[in-house]
């Protein structure tokens, strides 16, 4: 018998454990792949936290395999912990440089900013972004990335510029159509579904 696969879905910023894409996800995969174990963890931590929680729960299945999906922010994760593990991801409009988007759209004047009544963004969260970023590599992993243009909420062509780097291991399709939350999100998810799923190379921990 396989493996059993878990297909972790981050949510975007200000966002939370049950989004509307989260839960599309599930009632997609409930009804098509049952067998596959969807965890939707609550991101609206320091991001420190955010991957220390992520290799807490795959350190539970040593045996098991794991797939990425991740939404803006969530995109930044995901393709972060896809470079650690070696996994397929499906990056939906990500974020690529965390820190620099914060300082842009929040500004440093205005940290400590609170996002939820349990977390504030802090400095010294931004510092552990771009240490993150600096870690990130595509040496073993797949990634398919989906763009939207527009995209009210991030530029682009920043995610065009920086996936290209890598296109030997990433897949970009950029869409003319839509915005930033990506609302035929439920439309795609088959191709999401065939990309992770298909001749499946995911990486066992």
């Amino acid at each position: 018998m396989a493996n059993p696969i878990h297909l972790i879905y981050f949510h975007g910023f200000q966002s939370h454990a049950h989004s509307v894409k989260g839960e599309q996800l599930k009632r997609y995969c409930q009804r098509y792949f049952p067998h596959v174990v969807l965890y939707l963890p609550d991101l609206n931590r320091p991001p420190q936290q955010v991957v220390e929680h992520i290799q807490c729960y795959m350190a539970q299945y040593p045996h098991h395999q794991f797939f990425c999906i991740g939404s803006s922010l969530g995109g930044f994760y995901a393709n972060y912990i896809a470079s650690l593990y070696a996994l397929k991801a499906v990056l939906i409009n990500p974020v690529v440089n965390p820190s620099q988007v914060f300082a842009q759209r929040i500004g440093l004047v205005h940290l400590p900013y609170k996002v939820t009544d349990t977390w504030s963004l802090q400095q010294q969260d931004l510092c552990f972004l771009d240490q993150m970023l600096t870690e990130i590599q595509f040496d073993h992993n797949e990634t398919l990335v989906l763009l939207n243009t527009p995209d009210e909420v991030l530029d682009y062509q920043q995610a065009q510029q920086y996936y290209m780097q890598y296109s030997s291991r990433c897949t970009m399709v950029t869409m003319h159509y839509g915005y930033h939350v990506m609302d035929d999100f439920s439309d795609k998810i088959p191709m999401f579904m065939m990309f992770l799923l298909q001749c499946s190379t995911a990486r066992k921990i």
